[in-house]
């Protein structure tokens, strides 16, 4: 079996070298790591180029310029050959090692996505923003009364998928606005979901943090928009009666009206 990593970058020097170390040394299987520079202009692009030459398993791709999150994770996502897709922040605020962890419930053939909830399990959170946590909460709700889903983190960085389930979902939005609209038409499809709890350092704006409250409102938007115009997609492999195996503790199965 073979993993792909999608990591989209963008003016991260400070911590590039650090994260393309962290996540070549936990792979659990063999492993490629697609970094997508998204017109950076802080010297990452030259970092990746010498961390390219020094690693087989990195591959790099360069933006024309600046067009956002989701446009990196688009290029990516239709470079990956792996059997797996996880996509990567390039910042230090997930943890690689947690990887085992959302690729569990693939590798057994239970779920076609798995979420890595900041808000289940134990693992370490770095404690930070009041207004971002409601503002996850918010959205969060919002997403699974128009999904009919139960996700405990929309908004989460670390998705996991079955390579050809991701590659066969269109995605439109260039910005932040893909975490939306990749959970309305995961949802559109009647895919199975499951959830992991992860560990989670977050970093303040000070430290390169980039989201913001306009980030949130087009959030909204496109939840909205998506719910909308997405139309139902039934999954031909999977059956009404198909067998639900009873999750470990930090895992759960996320479900949907299609259950």
């Amino acid at each position: 079996m073979k993993l792909s990593v999608v990591m989209p970058v963008y003016n991260e020097r400070a911590t590039l070298r650090y994260v393309v170390e962290r996540v070549l040394s936990v792979a659990p299987m063999e492993l490629e790591l697609i970094c997508v520079d998204d017109g950076s202009r802080d010297g990452s692009p030259e970092i990746l180029t010498e961390l390219q030459s020094e690693h087989a398993q990195l591959r790099v791709f360069q933006q024309p310029r600046n067009l956002g999150k989701g446009a990196a994770l688009r290029r990516g996502i239709e470079e990956a050959t792996g059997d797996f897709v996880i996509i990567q922040d390039a910042d230090l605020e997930y943890d690689p090692h947690d990887y085992p962890a959302l690729l569990d419930p693939l590798i057994q053939g239970k779920a076609d996505v798995v979420y890595g909830s900041r808000f289940l399990g134990s693992g370490p959170h770095r404690v930070l923003y009041f207004w971002h946590s409601v503002g996850n909460w918010l959205l969060t709700l919002l997403s699974n009364c128009l999904t009919n889903i139960n996700l405990s983190d929309m908004e989460t960085c670390y998705k996991a998928f079955r390579r050809e389930v991701i590659q066969s979902i269109p995605i439109q939005e260039d910005r932040f606005g893909f975490e939306p609209e990749i959970t309305v038409k995961i949802a559109k499809r009647h895919l199975r979901i499951y959830e992991v709890g992860i560990s989670y350092w977050g970093r303040t704006y000070e430290e390169g943090k980039k989201i913001g409250w306009r980030d949130g409102v087009r959030a909204l938007w496109c939840l909205l928009k998506y719910s909308i115009k997405e139309p139902a997609i039934p999954v031909p492999h999977q059956a009404n009666s198909e067998a639900i195996i009873e999750a470990p503790a930090q895992e759960k199965r996320v479900s949907s009206a299609s259950n």
